[in-house]
């Protein structure tokens, strides 16, 4: 096989399973839920830690 039929392939497969995306219509990639979630939960700690140290200070 050869790499025109393969690409061909590999085109036909990402229609058929509804993935068709252009070439040229590339994005950003954005960032993922996982990792803002995460960074959501690591700001919440911290300011949890910061007014727990406020209020034994006080």
């Amino acid at each position: 096989m050869t790499v025109t039929e393969l690409n061909r392939l590999e085109q036909a497969a990402r229609v058929s399973m509804g993935e068709f995306e252009a070439p040229q219509a590339s994005a950003e990639p954005l960032t993922s839920p996982h990792h803002t979630l995460l960074w959501g939960v690591v700001l919440a700690a911290a300011s949890t830690i910061l007014l727990i140290a406020m209020f034994q200070l006080t």
